[in-house]
């Protein structure tokens, strides 16, 4: 089945009392039992929801995978692979992240003796170096929030496979229609669905895909133990959001190549990050493990000002300023004091997420009026 129709049809089954065609919202929280233990598969909604089981569904098909789970948010999902390691355990991973990630491992989980080793993926030689007996995960972002990095998927997993580590993928920002990691030799897939899965900007949800059973038992355990579950109706919001999701990829991702060649012509832009061009360091391997480039962008002006660049943050009109990404709207960003604050400004700096970087959701609007805002902002 090609994308644009599995985006369409994966976990919609007609409502067998009923016939309806979307699955309903099962606004429940427990199950009428025929006898003590005997039920008709659910028992208490913490557990399992139907709306939840058809959007599980659709995540499993969407990348390609046998099975997946809904978590409450990206975050949650991602502290749900993180609980599968014990103390003393080692986890690789990039030195380019989202901020939340990085918060929830330093501040959350070191503390439990989880050893976190930050390097540049980019060069999986880096990898190779770190791995020891305690590795037991390998992180990746890819492309990575919010300077754009890329790491191939395919070499990481050849070097964990043989040492039976993990790879766990953030691929938030490609979504599935762009990059599909288990076909990489991922073994899991993590997206916050509330950015292009959702995409409408009206749920908080975050998703773990799988092909190997007793993993998908395992992680079904910490979801159902710690209960980071999310409602039906935020289900029901992302089955919605996921059946057009081919079509604005689509936009996102012309409109994206056109914003970003726009940027890299302007004279008072300097360095753009979009691994779109021939001349981004990733480019290749985007393009070997990736459908198209995105709508995700960051820039820095030519001066490098940090004034500057906040004034063109609050001077653009169909750009919103705010956190998130992946809507049908435009959205503009400041990393170093919005998503990613939680990192240590040496930290960011050192790992070349400047004060005056700016970062762009680019959404589905006409791509000549986006580029007027951004004319007018910049100046």
């Amino acid at each position: 089945m090609k994308p644009a129709t599995k985006y369409i049809h994966a976990g919609m089954n007609p409502d067998p009392s009923t016939g309806a065609i979307i699955p309903p919202v099962y606004q429940t929280s427990t199950y009428v039992q025929e006898a003590p233990a005997t039920h008709k598969g659910y028992e208490y909604a913490r557990s399992q929801n139907p709306t939840r089981t058809a959007l599980e569904e659709a995540y499993a098909a969407i990348e390609n995978g046998n099975y997946a789970l809904a978590f409450s948010s990206g975050v949650a999902a991602t502290d749900a692979v993180i609980k599968l390691l014990q103390p003393g355990d080692e986890v690789i991973c990039a030195n380019d992240m989202y901020g939340g990630t990085y918060r929830l491992f330093t501040k959350v989980f070191e503390k439990f003796g989880i050893r976190f080793i930050y390097v540049d993926t980019t060069k999986t030689e880096n990898i190779r170096k770190s791995v020891t007996d305690k590795t037991k995960l390998i992180w990746i972002e890819t492309p990575t929030n919010p300077l754009m990095n890329i790491t191939d998927i395919a070499a990481v997993a050849k070097i964990a496979k043989p040492k039976n580590i993990l790879v766990a993928v953030d691929n938030t920002f490609a979504s599935p229609a762009l990059q599909n990691p288990l076909d990489c030799g991922a073994d899991i897939v993590m997206h916050s669905a509330t950015k292009y899965l959702g995409g409408h900007s009206d749920v908080i949800q975050g998703a773990l895909m799988m092909n190997d059973k007793d993993l998908r038992e395992k992680l079904y355990f910490i979801q159902k133990s710690c209960g980071a579950v999310p409602g039906p109706m935020d289900c029901f919001l992302v089955l919605r959001g996921i059946k057009t999701l081919g079509v604005r990829m689509k936009a996102h991702c012309e409109n994206g190549a056109k914003i970003a060649n726009w940027l890299k012509a302007n004279p008072k832009v300097g360095k753009v990050y979009w691994p779109g061009f021939e001349d981004h360091p990733g480019h290749e391997v985007a393009k070997k493990q990736m459908k198209a480039f995105g709508g995700m962008i960051s820039f820095a002006l030519k001066n490098d000002s940090v004034e500057e660049a906040k004034r063109v943050l609050s001077s653009t009109h169909l750009f919103s300023l705010a956190e998130s990404l992946g809507g049908v709207e435009s959205l503009i960003n400041h990393p170093a004091s919005m998503t990613h604050a939680s990192i240590p400004r040496e930290e960011r700096i050192k790992n070349g997420l400047s004060d005056s970087l700016i970062r762009l959701s680019v959404g589905i609007e006409d791509g000549d009026d986006l580029i007027e805002d951004l004319n007018k902002a910049i100046g």
